[in-house]
């Protein structure tokens, strides 16, 4: 009689609902954080908002600044990748088109809860020492990323003097966007300077 298989069955939905659990809490802390800010979010707020027991929020999260860091981590890497996405349908390379669509798109990365979210936990993190050092290594994760991302979707050739500054020069303005649109609609203005910068790069990437 052959050995029997050990019975897996249960442990899938386990695991399923365990991932499904950290997802709803990730996304549940960005929108806390974006809304109240660091001092308003605290674990308990962000397991009601999930709709989970703070118990299962700390299972999952040993302290509030795992909980946050994750959280910011986590959104950032989804909006890079929606933002990659975006290479798959774009004008042809060289139109100036297509850098005004990836400028917009740029932009877009500063200009949501994402950043607002980010920007409380560097604020939180600039008077917590407990969370300087990950915040600071967080931020330039993503910033790294970002800058790649933006090479990838203008096909940008850094070896060429200028260019990569350019590039840098792009997010920082972004950033910039991002900031002036925290207390009021800047959207107006915002797609003047967005039409500007593209010019810029176009003109740059494609003289």
């Amino acid at each position: 009689m052959g050995a029997l298989t050990p019975a897996r069955g249960p442990k899938q939905p386990q695991q399923e609902r365990s991932r499904a659990t950290r997802l709803k809490l990730l996304e549940a802390a960005v929108s806390c954080l974006a809304e109240r800010g660091w001092s308003g979010s605290t674990v308990a707020v962000v397991a009601e908002r999930a709709g989970v027991s703070r118990g299962a929020a700390q299972h999952h999260f040993r302290t509030r600044e795992d909980l946050f860091t994750a959280a910011v981590e986590h959104v950032a890497e989804k909006r890079q990748g929606a933002l990659k996405a975006v290479a798959h349908n774009l004008p042809p390379a060289g139109s100036i088109a297509r850098t005004w669509i990836i400028v917009e798109e740029l932009v877009g990365l500063y200009t949501g809860p994402l950043f607002r979210a980010a920007l409380h936990l560097w604020v939180a993190a600039s008077d917590e020492e407990q969370l300087r050092d990950r915040v600071t290594a967080l931020e330039a994760r993503v910033g790294r990323e970002a800058h790649r991302t933006a090479v990838a979707l203008l096909e940008a050739d850094e070896t060429v003097p200028g260019v990569r500054e350019t590039v840098q020069g792009l997010l920082d303005m972004a950033r910039g966007l991002g900031l002036a649109n925290l207390l009021t609609d800047d959207s107006a203005r915002r797609d003047r300077v967005v039409e500007q910068w593209a010019k810029i790069i176009d003109g740059v990437l494609n003289p």
